[in-house]
């Protein structure tokens, strides 16, 4: 890749952290307030199936499936959004912590090296899978900046760790459709098919806790930004990463959620930065530089870089 492509693959993952660090702290609104948890995921999934058809349909990259990859499409959903975001949202409400929540998702870099070297035979360099593990001392440093954190809900956390696990298998699946669909296609599908997958969870959950009146100007914000950021752009920029990067090092950059969720927190007033949360951000973004080095002799295909333009 030259270095304008470098730049626009780089721009892009970071991006997609950027608003999925927020998305913790839009959920844990929309919870707070009472918002059905299933009705959550429905609109937020129904909404952004609207946003990508208007996008996809407009710019024209909308592509046609083949039948034989309907099925992995449909393993897709059902990994993520379906299973993934179940295990985040009522792993969230259970702990009732974003940040500790935004530190179990970020362990899903560790996991995603296993099946990157073992499936796709993603060659890292000692320096990368270093530049990894660098990140867990400095996640930990954000999330006990205030002090340890006392967990009675462990089911929430191993509602988190199904989250975790889902999402590894939806970066193995993406990483197959990536090269026969463009992100728009991919994005477009997975949020609509999310949508019918949710639905119905919610009629039978939580139809009855339901009511119009919910949606005021506090609920409906979050779950725009939530449809538009966290699942329309931030899906389609990194399902492009993926391609470009490779499933292992697209991943790391998850590992900035926390410090992400942390500075979101701290601009919305819900808890302070002090030193020890600063110093763990420094060293999270150190770790994720370090696993990005490659060797200059390895070059990607130049290929790739009329791929980056879906």
């Amino acid at each position: 890749m030259n270095n304008r492509a470098d730049a626009v693959v780089y721009l892009s993952i970071i991006a997609a952290v950027v608003f999925w660090g927020f998305s913790f702290i839009w959920t844990n609104s929309l919870i707070q307030q009472g918002f059905p948890t299933m009705g959550i995921l429905l609109f937020r999934m129904t909404l952004a199936s609207v946003f990508l058809l208007i996008v996809s349909i407009s710019a024209k990259k909308i592509q046609k499936l083949k039948k034989e990859d309907f099925k992995w499409f449909l393993l897709l959903v059902f990994l993520e959004p379906f299973i993934y975001f179940i295990g985040e949202t009522l792993g969230l409400k259970a702990v009732n912590s974003p940040t500790l929540s935004s530190i179990i998702i970020a362990t899903i870099p560790i996991f995603a090296l296993i099946p990157g070297i073992l499936v796709y035979k993603e060659r890292l360099t000692t320096i990368n899978i270093i530049g990894v593990f660098i990140t867990l001392p400095g996640i930990l440093l954000v999330v006990f900046d205030g002090g340890a954190i006392s967990v009675d809900h462990y089911w929430g956390l191993a509602f988190l760790f199904i989250a975790v696990f889902s999402a590894v298998g939806y970066t193995m699946v993406v990483k197959r459709l990536a090269n026969r669909y463009n992100s728009y296609t991919i994005a477009t599908y997975q949020h609509i098919l999310g949508a019918l997958y949710f639905l119905p969870l919610f009629l039978f959950f939580d139809a009855d806790k339901f009511t119009l009146s919910m949606l005021t100007t506090d609920v409906v914000k979050p779950l725009l930004f939530l449809a538009g950021l966290c699942s329309c752009a931030a899906f389609i920029l990194f399902i492009n990463s993926i391609r470009a990067l490779g499933i292992a090092r697209s991943n790391i950059f998850t590992s900035l959620v926390p410090a992400i969720s942390a500075f979101g927190a701290y601009m919305a007033g819900q808890e302070g930065l002090g030193t020890y949360k600063l110093l763990g951000i420094a060293i999270v973004v150190s770790g994720v530089i370090i696993a990005q080095r490659e060797k200059r002799s390895k070059r990607l295909p130049n290929t790739l870089q009329g791929q980056l333009n879906p």
